[in-house]
């Protein structure tokens, strides 16, 4: 029930003032709640088991109401402003992630109760759907990767696919690669027909942007533009995995960006152009999801940090070992 409020207090003998407040609140909160479903609760029982004194808990009652109270709206700003800077994507859990990134001793479960109240919810995500259809049935297409999406380095699987995206003028086709350690979405090309051609430059911008050319895995669906004579060109020092017949959750990674992206921004308007559908792709890959978007995958960090956490951690591996 108060399970972060416990394990802060457990590593300590002696609760510091903040989180003896934050335990407090969440006691008067959990009361209150039974209070109005009309249900016994034992606030002794609760206190006791945080390991704080019935008599502390009663002075505060008497001094602190006002307190709670403006403590709460504060909460509340805070929640209002990381919701608008996630693009009002994020749910409680994200959010309460947040928060205690920043030293907010708070619960999960408090976070979605002040949401309720703020009249504010995550983007619902539907399951993702299939976009595209296999179009090489051979055996000889080898699935290397094997839903095993979960390397111990950047640059060691990269996976790559391509989606629609409506505009009053027509569909236009979103090629993305993403590197498979920290989801991040390395290269994308958006352009007006399906031809392999998007496909080969948006390799090439992987390419440019990684400084690699290394015989990395390259996993993609059986489309005709992955099964390619120029696409098995552009890849030639590459070792090419591909999806099993028919089956696109060998997939899934790059499958589940494209339905994000789409619920959680695209969707959201109606898209003129190619121009616009442009602009909105570039907002959400490269000024949201890339840099500030935190993955559960991550740690609760964007790709961008996860990656640096990477290096970071890898230069002072190297320098132990000099």
């Amino acid at each position: 029930m108060f399970n972060l409020i416990i394990q802060s207090a457990k590593k300590s003998h002696q609760h510091s003032g903040k989180i003896t407040e934050a335990i407090y609140l969440e006691v008067s909160a959990k009361t209150e709640t039974a209070n109005q479903e009309k249900r016994r609760v034992s606030v002794s029982g609760m206190l006791r088991i945080l390991g704080v004194s019935r008599s502390g808990y009663r002075a505060w009652l008497k001094h602190v109401p006002s307190d709670m109270q403006e403590r709460k709206e504060a909460v509340k700003v805070r929640i209002q402003d990381i919701y608008d800077d996630s693009k009002q994507n994020y749910g409680a859990p994200k959010i309460a992630k947040e928060l205690q990134k920043n030293g907010e001793v708070i619960a999960e479960r408090t976070v979605g109760k002040y949401m309720k109240e703020m009249g504010i919810k995550a983007q619902w995500i539907k399951p993702w759907t299939v976009t595209t259809k296999d179009s090489d049935f051979s055996n000889k297409l080898h699935n290397l990767l094997d839903q095993r999406f979960n390397p111990d380095r950047p640059n060691a699987v990269w996976c790559s696919d391509i989606t629609y995206i409506w505009t009053r003028e027509g569909f236009v086709y979103l090629t993305s690669i993403m590197d498979l350690f920290s989801r991040k979405i390395i290269a994308w090309t958006l352009s007006k027909t399906m031809e392999v051609s998007s496909v080969i430059d948006t390799i090439n911008k992987a390419k440019a942007r990684r400084s690699t050319d290394l015989p990395l895995i390259l996993h993609s669906d059986r489309g005709s533009q992955y099964v390619s004579r120029e696409y098995k060109k552009a890849t030639e020092k590459m070792q090419l995995s591909y999806s099993k017949k028919a089956f696109p959750w060998d997939n899934a990674c790059i499958e589940s960006f494209h339905s994000l992206l789409k619920r959680e921004w695209i969707n959201r308007f109606k898209i003129r152009d190619y121009q616009q559908a442009n602009r909105l792709v570039f907002e959400y890959i490269e000024a949201f999801y890339n840099t500030k978007r935190i993955h559960g995958y991550c740690g609760y960090m964007s790709p961008n940090d996860f990656e640096s956490l990477y290096e970071k951690t890898k230069d002072s591996r190297l320098q132990l070992a000099g």
